[in-house]
């Protein structure tokens, strides 16, 4: 190297130092293509630093234009498909929702009976269970179900039929608990067992019941010529137990008949979700036996 020449000097030395130092520098630059005065190449400034290093990170992730979504045409075919499923599975839940609730009403209405009959045969009086709202031709997918018990203990008359005008008992009875209602149920008939072809499922077994003790028969000539109101209920049908527990149900001749039947059928509000002739869906044929009073289900 060289030797900067000294004068003995503190300040000049130090001036003269700082000038040749420039001049080394500068010639140095220049002599340098990377950074000669006709390069591109510019050092950089801190804000390229912060570029180029964020440049770097992204670098060593996935590159952007790699990463591709659904095409619209794709969206479509996707919802397309769960669409098509949505309608296949439907009418399953559907059929499935239908029997729960039809089961659940059927057994609710055996439990209201075996109640009835109970209550009648300890306490010595008469019992009526009352059937009312979606009943035969009336299809509201509401069934109200009350019970109600003399006190007096008789039948008030309950076992003549009438001629002409009809009979109000309600001033005769006692209600037995409050109304209830059985939501998505429809009592209507079930229509005559076809036990062929054999063998026949167990719906299909059950025996005939004239159509004057089928509680959901269509048409007001059903109705019992002797009712009560509960709770701004009118219950035109029902079915009444004796203090031996006998069943009389009101048909087209006030007696104890060998079976009633009531019918039961779900609904999707107030239209019916099962057919009768032919039979189809859910359907409860619920069996109360005249001297004995004893209640069997029978479904489809």
């Amino acid at each position: 190297m060289f030797a900067l020449p000294r004068t003995g000097r503190l300040g000049v030395n130090v001036h003269r130092a700082r000038a040749a130092l420039s001049v080394l520098l500068l010639g140095g630059f220049a002599r340098c293509p990377r950074f000669s005065s006709t390069s591109n190449v510019r050092l950089p400034t801190i804000a390229n630093r912060g570029r180029r290093s964020f440049g770097f990170a992204l670098s060593m992730q996935r590159d952007p234009e790699s990463i591709r979504g659904f095409t619209l045409l794709e969206l479509l075919i996707v919802i397309g498909i769960i669409g098509l499923l949505l309608v296949l599975i439907a009418p399953a839940f559907t059929y499935i929702k239908g029997g729960n609730d039809v089961t659940g009403a059927a057994y609710t209405i055996k439990g209201v009976l075996d109640s009835a009959r109970t209550y009648a045969k300890a306490n010595n009086t008469y019992t009526w269970v009352g059937f009312s709202g979606s009943i035969g031709s009336n299809v509201t997918g509401n069934v109200a179900l009350s019970v109600v018990a003399s006190k007096d203990g008789t039948d008030l008359g309950t076992g003549v039929n009438q001629v002409g005008n009809r009979v109000d008992i309600t001033t005769g009875v006692t209600p037995i608990g409050k109304v209830m209602r059985l939501e998505n149920a429809h009592i209507g008939d079930t229509g005559t067992p076809q036990p062929l072809p054999s063998p026949a499922p167990e719906f299909e077994t059950r025996a005939a019941v004239n159509v004057n003790y089928r509680i959901g028969a269509s048409g007001s000539q059903y109705d019992s010529d002797y009712y009560f109101l509960e709770q701004g209920t009118q219950f035109d049908r029902w079915i009444r137990f004796s203090p031996r527990g006998e069943a009389v149900v009101k048909g087209g001749s006030t007696q104890i008949t060998q079976y009633a039947e009531v019918g039961l059928l779900p609904t999707h509000g107030t239209m019916l979700a099962a057919g009768i002739n032919p039979a189809s869906g859910n359907l409860v044929a619920i069996h109360i036996s005249g001297f004995g009073g004893n209640v069997r289900i029978y479904r489809r």
